[in-house]
């Protein structure tokens, strides 16, 4: 018998649109809670609620399960089939998988799913785990997860008479080769048509997680050299750096990879590989806001004029970039990949078109590819234009030249101290945008949320912006300037507000 889970805090469990847990013991003061039995629980409530949902007979259900490299991945994937296949469920093991090749399993015809589950807990550290949901109109939000838990909860599942089937199938090969299938006719080679990528290094960092396919199973039929891609081979204990292309070791690490290698272009997955960068072959990187402006110069010249969706933290220079340079409209929304995706679709939806959402984190979806927060679509979107800029003696990297890189971009995570969290961060933004309406050389500019001031003191020059963070008691604080020190001197502005304030921690901007 499974140990009992009547204990569980099931609520807890909710992280935005996910649900991750501590699934491993031997980090102090992190309990597990993500055990067997609570995901064997977890799979029969998304079960139901997808019969509930599309009021479909749970022996009709066909779901798909894959997991990313974690050690606890095996054991909880069994739980959860085992869990499903109880309710008579038909489950698809799938192993080792990407949490955008979950999605597809709902849409592709051989696979043909009515739900996926991916388990995965992106770039958190070993000892955790998670789950991400999919149906067929892409992945579940807070209020799904919500009746989720409730239903986990309740635990009033009845076994079925004839448990469901399990079967072994190659989603991520299937993926793969529509990866490969699409990059052949974008680039359309005239004399190579199935091997575009013939005569580029290209070399890939995988982290140890779930996204080492991409060198076999996508750039090597292209016509790719891959020597010296590293971090390929799962490893759960994440040996080498933390999945995470956001990482500054892990971008350090492909940067150096490319120099030493002699590269033309260098390419970093999270663990689950929803998320990409990329790096030049000066072994310079291309995320954040350089990532966001090459992806947003190829959408543009696809679609001109239309609107690219980014969180709230990106940088002035992209603005002008996008909407000066490319002639399309920036529009800045909330932190939160969801948010983001979700904005661009209400937009297409009021009739203001938007083939991109993408995030400063490296969260990018495009309409022509379901919206999906998809790392390797969107790093395959850049291939094919590296492809097409050798061909005509041109570099990928001249399509941002114009771009203006900020001089110097810090975040800091101001603690919140007070017993009640969202209500003292509220207060603390109130009161900062009271006093940067004293301030000489100081703006409020309009925000979907938090506080972004424009600093446009010759010495400042830039702007900042502090928000409540999405999951934790922390203020998030984005500074950026375009000149020398510029952050330096609008963070000590900064200080003589906050050391008027109690119940915040400031240390990280004195640091």
């Amino acid at each position: 018998m499974p140990p009992s889970t009547t204990t569980i805090s099931w609520a807890t469990l909710q992280n935005g649109s996910d649900i991750r847990g501590v699934a491993l013991e031997g980090v102090p003061d992190q309990a597990v809670n993500l055990t067997p039995a609570v995901v064997n629980t977890l799979g029969k409530a998304f079960a139901t609620w997808l019969s509930a949902e599309l009021d479909h007979p749970l022996d009709e259900l066909t779901i798909a399960i894959g997991r990313d490299s974690r050690l606890s991945g095996p054991d909880l994937m069994q739980a959860a089939i085992a869990g499903m296949t109880s309710l008579g469920c038909r489950v698809l093991d799938v192993a080792m998988a990407s949490t955008p090749a979950m999605f597809m399993a709902t849409v592709l015809p051989e696979f043909a799913c009515q739900g996926a589950i991916m388990m995965t807990a992106s770039h958190l550290p070993f000892n955790r785990n998670g789950l991400k949901f999919f149906t067929r109109q892409g992945g579940l939000g807070k209020g799904d997860i919500s009746r989720i838990l409730e239903l986990a909860e309740q635990g009033n599942f009845a076994a079925a008479e004839v448990s469901g089937s399990v079967e072994s199938r190659d989603l991520i090969g299937a993926y793969a080769a529509g990866l490969v299938q699409q990059i052949r006719q974008s680039v359309n080679h005239p004399d190579h048509f199935d091997q575009p990528l013939q005569g580029l290094k290209i070399i890939v960092d995988a982290g140890n997680g779930a996204g080492g396919f991409f060198a076999s199973r996508v750039l090597e039929p292209l016509g790719a050299d891959t020597t010296g891609s590293q971090f390929l081979d799962p490893d759960g204990t994440f040996p080498n750096h933390v999945p995470n292309p956001e990482d500054a070791a892990a971008i350090a690490s492909i940067c150096q990879a490319v120099l030493n290698q002699k590269a033309d272009f260098g390419l970093i997955f999270d663990t689950d590989v929803d998320r990409g960068a990329a790096v030049d072959a000066d072994g310079r990187e291309l995320n954040r806001n350089r990532l966001i402006a090459l992806i947003a110069a190829i959408v543009l010249q696809e679609h001109p004029g239309t609107t690219i969706v980014t969180d709230s933290t990106t940088s002035d220079g992209l603005t002008q970039f996008i909407e000066d340079h490319l002639g399309g409209i920036h529009h800045r929304f909330k932190r939160g990949y969801k948010n983001v995706i979700n904005e661009a679709i209400r937009l297409n939806e009021a009739g203001q078109p938007s083939w991109l959402a993408i995030e400063a984190s490296g969260h990018g979806a495009m309409k022509e590819n379901y919206f999906l927060d998809d790392g390797a679509y969107l790093v395959s979107k850049l291939l094919v234009e590296l492809a097409k800029a050798r061909r005509s003696g041109q570099r990928l990297t001249d399509l941002i030249a114009t771009l203006q890189d900020p001089h110097d971009s810090q975040e800091y995570r101001l603690k919140i101290l007070a017993p009640q969290a969202q209500a003292h961060g509220a207060e603390v933004m109130n009161q900062l945008q009271e006093f940067a309406a004293t301030q000489a050389d100081w703006a409020v500019v309009p925000s979907y949320e938090g506080v972004r001031v424009a600093c446009s003191k010759p010495e400042e020059n830039g702007w900042f912006m502090m928000r409540m963070s999405l999951h934790d008691p922390v203020l998030p604080l984005n500074i950026e300037s375009n000149v020398a020190g510029g952050v330096a001197r609008i963070g000590d502005r900064l200080m003589s507000f906050f050391e008027t304030l109690e119940g915040l921690d400031v240390s990280a901007l004195g640091t």
